[in-house]
């Protein structure tokens, strides 16, 4: 194994302990900051998260509309010309990676506007 190979695991296994203690420190470093202002740590980590789901939903079904979008897009509206080999190449692949992108977006923008609907409707309740 050449020493390079070698530093690739060490680094590795470096990253990943230090972003366990880095997230635990943080973690400690926060409770400590809302105890000095007379908050309760444990309040904070016990509230409820109303539209997760929602959230988490459509998302991951603007998500899937974008890339079905995109596979329309790569297949049906801007096909390729095949090279000499038989492979249409990697030329529509951003197409992809932005649909999903936009689609994703799109869903927690929803998620957003239904949430803040329900708690202006809500907000003398709450």
């Amino acid at each position: 194994m050449d020493a390079g190979e070698a530093l690739i695991p060490i680094t590795m296994f470096a990253g990943g302990f230090a972003m366990v203690f880095g997230i635990y420190y943080l973690k400690t470093r926060q409770n400590l900051a809302m105890i000095e202002k007379n908050m309760n740590p444990k309040e904070f980590a016990n509230r409820p998260a109303p539209y997760k789901n929602l959230k988490w939903a459509l998302l991951l079904i603007g998500a899937g509309i974008g890339l079905f979008l995109a596979y329309v897009l790569d297949n049906y509206i801007l096909p390729v010309q095949l090279d000499r080999f038989g492979d249409h190449g990697d030329r529509n692949v951003p197409i992809y990676f932005a649909l999903i992108a936009i689609g994703g977006g799109l869903g927690l923008f929803g998620s957003y506007k239904v949430e803040k609907k329900w708690w202006d409707d809500n907000k003398d309740k709450v």
